[in-house]
């Protein structure tokens, strides 16, 4: 919303108040000024008579005016517009003068010809393109001839005006009127606003010979009107009204737009003309619209309506889109005769959901959704058939055609002084309060401690006890209430296990060399259940996503890993190693959604760069794998977790790819991306893993126990073994593991071999176990004793021959 302090001051008194102490009183009163805008001009731009317009020889365009501008002499200026003539009021620019941008106006020569000075467009003084008046699109500015020559013209155009921009809260429907404005300075500044009153001279014409309304559905339409302005003339609108909407940031049309438009500006409450003599009918029916009905509006465009929609019609033709916006068949143009003025109250809910379906939204639909002054519909439309009539010379036709009820009491709400001064943490003398509510414009009465507010129908937003509390707070003034700490115990902070856990993986991995990645919740429906670690429960999908590309949860992290990363790679950012920590989404069978947090890992690229003495290695399972065991080690998971070669996920190469299992459950999966998919995202080799963190936490959050290096020596054994190609190293490791007591500390694979040597089907791995007691020396018996008896196990179990 943009306020005119100029505007302000014709209801209130300004003059001890600027307009940037005003806009800083209303900040502080709760609603936020965006912007001050002041606008000025130098005294040197005039008004300006046109004497005499002359062709330039030798151009198609230029010509060599005589413009009196209040000097002995007239000033001869070149212009190139083409509406410049002889006997205008023009804007000038006289030598000396600066405009908009620093542009100084200088004495010049054109075509061997001197010009001193410039006849001035308003877009050259600043003005915004979307709000200068639509005749005026081409060519300069026309004055009107009553201006007196040689004066400034900066006080005809408002350019001696500063705008207040306000952000106004959906609440605060009564900031968007001059009006409600006026009130709500009046109160900050304890004044009463002054207001004229319209006085409507109606002719003796009946509103029933000429147009008779029908609602269909009171609860869509609560009130609606119309008034009969007849044998109009449109045409230009007076300056001052230009200058009140330009500086409000609206364009100027005619006469019958411009003057709804200010009504809308003062009362804030919209209005629609229509040419009266286009109507297919004396009537106008409000009704819902029906499926694939159409009608062209004001800007051209051919609009689908359904039963959602709220339309205008005569004799069953559209002619508007309620509260929205008019339809093109009924626009007032100028051959328009007869304008019939609609004034109504609809549905807000209605309105909002209109605009946003057929994605068009306006100032009128903006009011309208946010709620009216009730209150002041009529007054509204008897002021803009006042200056319609007196601005074109019509009449206003006896009475108005109305269906409907307006709600003008006022809302009754009420307060115990002792619950109002308790939430504020301030005591009030009653003086106090009663200048608060008198500055508001409220009536009140006091009983037994129990204040009776009675709100006016401009101030919708108050409804409740706490409204009042918020109004009395904001005009004795936010700044003036005592600033104290609230008493209470204290309570230590301290992390959860969860947040513990993610902060010892963020300083590992970034140790590691890994980079932390972020990025969306939201994905497509294919992205979002790849690597999924519960495939048995459903994604869970927006009703009303914004893109079809952020349609669905996610439920892994790695597939935002593959967006950052093709990112990455498609600007020769080869060497990719990140991670992720986030949030994923899971609709279970009986309905209900739950998340968990899980940590995604992706490398590729090069381990290690090629130097002058090795050659470059990249990355490759093993090197992943082990950021993975390191890291479960951190947490202390180790132990009780296993990996697992798997090909059931179609996302992984069917060769390179394990589950991770902690005890029977499964956390997490580690693999090489399938070669196929990586190609769709144009990666070469690429490395990844997911594990679900909301698995790890429990164990994260044990008590553990710091042991001190052994001081006695640990022994080792060494075996080879001759095992059948199907048996993995888990399984080697479980059997040893499995016939081994606590003098057991490490088992490590040093050797694996297959090929010449080793019969078809086969493969030859040794192993290195390494025994210690922390206690006592070792003896060679214990470790012998131990060591044949997982030799046998290996044996027996596995079926392999020691070699």
């Amino acid at each position: 919303m943009l306020v005119s302090y100029k505007w302000l001051n014709d209801y209130l008194n300004l003059d001890h108040v600027s307009a940037t102490e005003l806009a800083d009183k209303i900040t502080l009163t709760g609603i936020e000024v965006d912007n001050i805008y002041k606008h000025s001009l130098d005294e040197r731009v005039v008004v300006g008579e046109v004497i005499s317009c002359d062709a330039v020889p030798e151009s198609d365009h230029l010509n060599l005016t005589k413009v009196n501008v209040g000097l002995d002499q007239p000033l001869q200026i070149i212009c190139g517009a083409p509406n410049v003539a002889a006997g205008l009021k023009v804007i000038v620019a006289k030598p000396g003068a600066v405009l908009p941008g620093d542009f100084q106006i200088k004495q010049t020569t054109l075509m061997e010809l001197e010009s001193h000075g410039m006849i001035c467009s308003l877009e050259e003084l600043g003005i915004k393109e979307d709000v200068i008046p639509k005749y005026a699109e081409k060519g300069i500015f026309i004055l009107p001839d009553e201006l007196e020559v040689g004066t400034p013209v900066a006080p005809y155009l408002g350019l001696d005006d500063t705008i207040i921009e306000l952000d106004v809260t959906p609440n605060r429907s009564d900031a968007l009127s001059m009006r409600g404005m006026a009130h709500e300075v009046g109160a900050i500044l304890d004044q009463d606003p002054i207001f004229e009153q319209p006085e409507v001279i109606e002719s003796s014409a009946d509103i029933t010979d000429y147009v008779d309304v029908l609602v269909e559905d009171a609860n869509d339409v609560p009130y609606y009107s119309l008034r009969v302005i007849e044998n109009v003339t449109i045409g230009e609108s007076p300056l001052w009204l230009q200058r009140k909407l330009m500086n409000a940031g609206i364009r100027p049309v005619d006469v019958a737009v411009d003057v709804t438009n200010y009504v809308m500006l003062e009362y804030g409450q919209p209005l629609h003309a229509f040419d009266y003599n286009s109507l297919p009918a004396k009537e106008i029916h409000v009704r819902r619209g029906r499926d694939d009905e159409t009608i062209t509006t004001l800007d051209g465009k051919e609009r689908t309506l359904s039963t959602e929609q709220l339309v205008i019609t005569s004799d069953d033709t559209r002619v508007a889109i309620a509260g929205v916006m008019g339809g093109k068949n009924s626009e007032v143009t100028a051959e328009t005769t007869t304008i019939a003025l609609e004034t109504a109250q609809f549905n807000p809910t209605l309105v909002r959901k209109m605009a946003q379906q057929l994605n068009l939204r306006s100032q009128s639909s903006m009011r309208f959704e946010k709620g009216l002054n009730t209150a002041a519909v009529k007054e509204a439309a008897d002021l803009a058939a006042t200056l319609i009539a007196e601005l074109t010379g019509g009449q206003v036709v006896n009475d108005r055609a109305e269906v409907g009820q307006l709600k003008t009491e006022n809302t009754v709400v009420s307060i115990a002084k002792t619950k109002l001064e308790r939430t504020i943490g301030i005591e009030f003398d009653e003086a106090t309060l009663a200048s608060i509510w008198h500055r508001l414009g409220f009536e009140f009465t006091l009983e037994d401690g129990q204040y009776t507010v009675a709100v006016p129908p401009r101030r919708p937003d108050i409804r409740m006890s706490a409204d009042l509390v918020e109004e009395v707070a904001r005009i004795y003034g936010y700044n003036r209430l005592p600033s104290t700490l609230p008493q209470m115990a204290s309570t230590p902070g301290q992390l959860t296990a969860m947040q513990r856990m993610k902060r010892h993986v963020k300083y590992f991995l970034e140790q590691a060399g890994l980079h932390q990645a972020i990025s969306y919740a939201l994905t497509t429906p294919q992205k979002a259940t790849l690597f999924n670690l519960s495939p048995t429960d459903q994604s869970v999908e927006l009703a009303y996503p914004m893109s079809e590309d952020h349609k669905t949860l996610r439920q892994n992290i790695v597939s935002g890993l593959l967006d950052n990363a093709e990112y990455n790679h498609a600007r020769q950012m080869k060497n990719m190693r990140f991670y992720e920590l986030g949030r994923t989404f899971f609709r279970h069978e009986d309905g209900s959604i739950s998340e968990k947090e899980q940590l995604g890992l992706l490398l590729s690229g090069e381990q290690l760069a090629a130097s002058w003495n090795a050659d470059a290695k990249e990355v490759d399972f093993f090197v992943l794998k082990g950021i993975v065991e390191e890291l479960l080690t951190v947490l202390g998971n180790r132990q009780s977790v296993r990996f697992q070669a798997t090909k059931d996920y179609p996302e992984l190469h069917p060769g390179r790819a394990a589950e991770i299992y902690k005890g029977e459950q499964l956390i997490g999966l580690i693999g090489q991306l399938h070669p196929t998919l990586a190609a769709q995202y144009d990666l070469e080799a690429v490395y990844v893993a997911e594990l679900d963190m909301s698995a790890l936490v429990a164990d994260n959050d044990a008590t553990r126990l710091h042991h001190s290096i052994p001081k006695f020596p640990a022994s080792s054994r060494d075996i080879a073994l001759l095992v059948d190609q199907s048996v993995t190293h888990q399984a080697i490791v479980d059997v040893i593991e499995a016939h081994s007591d606590d003098l057991l500390v490490d088992i490590k694979l040093f050797d694996l071999y297959e090929g010449e040597h080793v019969e078809p089907g086969k493969k030859s791995v040794a192993y290195s176990l390494t025994y210690q007691n922390p206690e006592a020396n070792l003896k060679d018996a214990e470790v012998d004793v131990a060591f044949n008896r997982v030799k046998q196990a290996l044996v027996d179990q596995l079926n392999a021959t020691i070699r």
